[in-house]
């Protein structure tokens, strides 16, 4: 039995998986479907091999090779023989003929690695560029991750000019959302730090057995999963990425002990464990790690109840080679909504002057240690901005508290200025996702007239729910200041992802544009055409239809008041400021006006006792 070794003052990942196929030759690393298993000893030799290649095509430890590989056992051995050899630049393979452009030339890569006899896009750049191309090909005797690489010679001398601790080993870009993605090289020390601080939270040994369903183009993937695996001498199952159709299949065929994903996938596999209870019973499961975005409390509670293990959520990123804190296993405190103390570097909460704050106080969460990156490559307008007193600011806004747990309230450039007022999009998400019928939820911002921007919400439903926006705005409502209840709530099939999985706050405006923007349903009755005209008069706007939201036409709570008074003019009845929050359509004021004209009081009088048992500080928001 492999309990795998403590190679935490290793310098290179070369002597790591050196020691562990000295120690444990016979030891499963790499699994995959229709395939052998790949042992430690197979392993290192396929790593070797891969140095020497390079080593023999001229490639030195500095230099870059991007890796366009598909996700499989071929791309986590490449990626070990890379890095171990030279600076290892994993790429997206699906990426288009543009980015490959962008990317290589931003690398100035010397070489790429690509799979034999497959047209990728990456093929016609490297070409264009005359970057060394390696092409991979599988070997055949279907051994997990063996392969061999065509334009090599076929007599290759041994090479000891492997990296070491400082050299750069991986190099990610950012993801470049806002500006233009930025490179964050990682030495090999950085990287041992990191999964050496995983392979603690989690208490790995060689008798566990990771599903990989995270992209091996990805830090998470990499470092927290690959890595983390090598380095405690258990084994990592290298499908070609998550599918909700195998997931049941592999856990079946391989018994994990445990599986590291984002939210998104986390939420896909609570559901496919609802369809399947079996899933959810008949498993070798130990633990589920979260990471690289925010949990759902909702989300972590029905996981645990559903497969009956602690899910371990961590907080990481490219910069930090992957984890900064984890939750504990039990039986020490898990904390729903936190992302953990720190396990990895030291992390604190800084002011924007640079001062550290006490628990309690929300700031920017800083880190700083061997596992974090020393700066950006050639760039160094970002690196005076991120480094403050040898602290690196992540961008994630947060605090601590008493214990030494961190708990990430939003990112610094994802925070909705709605009218002055900041709002974290993750605390609507929570709340919406409290609600029985949504699945999925992404809140985000919106582009206002006079507000700057609004607050919108895309949700997935669960299967045969019905549940409809005004249904989830005033859930909504019951638990937020009304400022932060989104002036939409679109119901969509899916929500749009990163090639990672994660959920991706902006820019998600224009991609759902056509959903936001609904269609135009004119008015049915003399009183809904009464309404229409009082708003369009108010929002110098038309035209409105029935069903469009006021405050989504651009309409702030002053003109609210406006439009209500009208109505109170024409129609002789008196309505409180809030009823167009509560009712944000014309059709919506319309059915309130109609049941209030026909004589039915009450329904006026519960709108009123709604507004009376009303905090006094929310009614106090809307009119402001």
């Amino acid at each position: 039995m492999s309990k795998g070794v403590d190679t935490t003052l290793m310098a290179s990942l070369r002597e790591a998986l050196y020691l562990q196929a000295e120690l444990f030759p016979g030891a499963c690393a790499l699994q995959a479907p229709n395939c052998h298993p790949l042992t430690y000893s197979h392993l290192f030799k396929q790593v070797e091999y891969t140095g020497q290649a390079l080593r023999t095509l001229g490639i030195a430890r500095a230099d870059r090779v991007a890796v366009v590989l598909p996700n499989g056992p071929d791309m986590a051995a490449a990626f070990l023989g890379t890095a171990a050899y030279a600076t290892c630049a994993p790429l997206n393979p699906s990426y288009p003929r543009d980015q490959f452009e962008f990317y290589l030339n931003d690398l100035q890569a010397r070489a790429i690695v690509l799979p034999a006899d497959v047209d990728l896009p990456a093929r016609e750049v490297a070409e264009r560029l005359g970057l060394t191309i390696l092409e991979l090909e599988p070997a055949t005797n279907q051994l997990a991750g063996a392969f061999t690489l065509r334009g090599v010679p076929a007599e290759i001398e041994e090479q000891e000019d492997w990296g070491k601790g400082e050299d750069c080993a991986l190099v990610l870009h950012t993801s470049g959302t806002t500006s233009r993605p930025k490179q964050v090289p990682l030495s090999h020390r950085n990287l041992h730090s990191s999964a050496h601080a995983i392979v603690q939270t989690l208490a790995l040994t060689g008798d566990d057995c990771c599903l990989n369903v995270m992209p091996l183009f990805h830090i998470h993937g990499l470092v927290g999963v690959l890595l983390s695996s090598m380095f405690s001498g258990g084994s990592v199952v290298c499908p070609d990425g998550y599918d909700e159709g195998s997931f049941a299949q592999l856990m079946s065929d391989f018994s994990p002990t445990w599986y590291s994903a984002v939210p998104t996938i986390h939420q896909s596999v609570l559901a496919l464990a609802n369809k399947n209870p079996p899933l959810a019973r008949n498993n070798r499961l130990r633990m589920i790690r979260s990471s690289s975005s925010s949990l759902s409390p909702a989300v972590m509670v029905a996981l645990e109840d559903r497969f009956r293990v602690p899910v371990i959520e961590s907080y990481g990123m490219t910069e930090a080679a992957h984890q900064m804190a984890s939750n504990p296993l039990p039986p020490a405190q898990r904390k729903p909504g936190s992302v953990g103390r720190p396990a990895g570097p030291e992390m604190g909460v800084m002011d924007d002057d640079g001062k550290l704050l006490s628990p309690g106080e929300t700031g920017e969460i800083v880190i700083r240690g061997v596992n974090v990156t020393t700066g950006y490559a050639n760039n160094p307008e970002a690196n005076a901005t991120s480094f403050t007193n040898s602290w690196f600011r992540t961008g994630d806004l947060g605090h601590s508290d008493d214990d030494g747990y961190f708990y990430i309230t939003g990112r610094t450039k994802e925070m909705i200025n709605r009218g002055g007022e900041t709002i974290s999009p993750r605390e609507i998400d929570d709340v919406l996702m409290e609600h029985s019928a949504v699945a999925q939820v992404v809140t985000f911002s919106v582009p206002h007239p006079s507000l700057g921007e609004d607050v919108a919400a895309a949700v997935v439903l669960h299967a045969a729910n019905d549940a409809n926006e005004e249904e989830l705005r005033n859930f909504a409502f019951e638990r937020l200041a009304p400022a932060k209840v989104p002036s939409r709530i679109i119901t969509v099939a899916s929500i749009p992802k990163g090639p990672t999985g994660k959920l991706k706050r902006i820019g998600l405006h224009e991609q759902l544009k056509a959903q936001l923007c609904q269609n135009y349903v004119e008015p049915r009755t003399e009183l809904e055409g009464s309404v229409v005209a009082v708003i369009e008069h108010v929002l110098q706007t038309n035209p409105v239809g029935v069903t469009d939201n006021f405050f989504a036409l651009g309409g702030d709570s002053i003109q609210a008041v406006r439009v209500l008074a009208a109505m109170s003019r024409e129609f002789q009845v008196e309505l409180p400021a809030v009823t167009l929050f509560l009712h944000p359509t014309a059709e919506g004021l319309a059915r309130e006006m109609t049941q209030i004209l026909a004589g039915d009081l009450e329904i006026l009088d519960e709108l009123l006792t709604e507004i009376e048992n009303m905090p006094e500080q929310k009614i106090q928001q809307q009119l402001e």
